[in-house]
C-alpha cells in the first residue's frame, strides 16, 4: 500500500511538473521572443524536476519541453525555426529528423544531465544550496550548448543563409548567441533553481 502511495505521488508530481512547463511554454514568460532566436526558462522546472525526482522525471519533462518547443517553431516560426520543426525542414527527411533532435532530443539531455549530476553532488556531500545553484547553472548550459552545438553541426549552412551571412562567420554567431543568451540563462537557471528548489525541498512538496 506504502509502495502505491509512493508509486502515485510520483507519477501526479511528475504531472505537475509536465503542466508547470507546458505552461510557461505557452507564455511570454516561458518563451522569450527575440529577432532570431527564442530565449527560454522553460528548462528550470525541468531541472527542478529532475533533482526533486530524478533523472528519468527530468526525461519525462525535456521530452514536454522539447515537443512545446517544436509546436511552438512550427506555428510562430522565426529565421532559424527550420532548426527546430521537422515541418519547416529544409532538407527533407534528414533535415527533419535533425530537427527532431534539437527540438527534443537536446531537450531530453537537459533533464537526464541534471539528474545525474545533482545525484553526483550529494554522493560528493555538496550542500543542497550549492548543489542547487550549480546543477541549475549546468542544465542550462546542457540545453544551449547542446542545441547551438546541434545547430552548428547539423544546420551550418542553413544557417548561415538564414542569417544572411558567409559560412565561415556561422561559429562566430553561435558563439555570441551562447555569451549573450546562453550565459544569462544559465546565471538566472542557478538563482531560481536554488531558491526554489531549498523551498520545495524543505517544504517537501513532491
Amino acid at each position: 500500500m506504502n509502495k502505491r502511495k509512493k508509486d502515485t505521488r510520483y507519477l501526479a508530481s511528475v504531472a505537475l511538473m509536465m503542466a508547470v512547463v507546458i505552461l510557461l511554454a505557452n507564455t511570454p514568460l516561458g518563451m522569450i521572443q527575440l529577432p532570431i532566436i527564442k530565449a527560454t526558462t522553460v528548462h528550470i522546472p525541468v531541472i527542478l524536476g529532475a533533482v526533486l525526482l530524478g533523472p528519468w522525471a527530468g526525461v519525462i519533462l525535456g521530452a514536454t519541453f522539447g515537443i512545446c518547443s517544436l509546436v511552438s517553431n512550427t506555428i510562430a516560426p522565426t529565421l532559424t525555426s527550420f532548426a527546430f520543426s521537422p515541418f519547416l525542414s529544409m532538407s527533407g527527411i534528414v533535415g527533419a529528423l535533425k530537427a527532431v533532435w534539437i527540438s527534443v532530443g537536446c531537450r531530453i539531455l537537459i533533464g537526464l544531465g541534471a539528474g545525474w549530476f545533482w545525484i553526483l553532488l550529494k554522493k560528493l556531500k555538496v550542500s543542497d544550496a550549492v548543489s542547487l545553484a550549480l546543477t541549475g547553472f549546468v542544465g542550462s548550459m546542457i540545453n544551449t550548448g547542446t542545441v547551438m552545438g546541434s545547430i552548428y553541426r547539423m544546420f551550418a549552412r542553413e544557417y548561415a543563409q538564414a542569417r544572411e551571412v558567409a559560412f565561415e562567420a556561422v561559429f562566430g554567431l553561435i558563439m555570441g548567441t551562447v555569451t549573450a543568451s546562453g550565459i544569462p540563462e544559465a546565471i538566472a537557471a542557478a538563482v531560481l533553481v536554488a531558491v526554489i528548489g531549498k523551498v520545495l525541498i524543505k517544504v517537501k512538496v513532491v
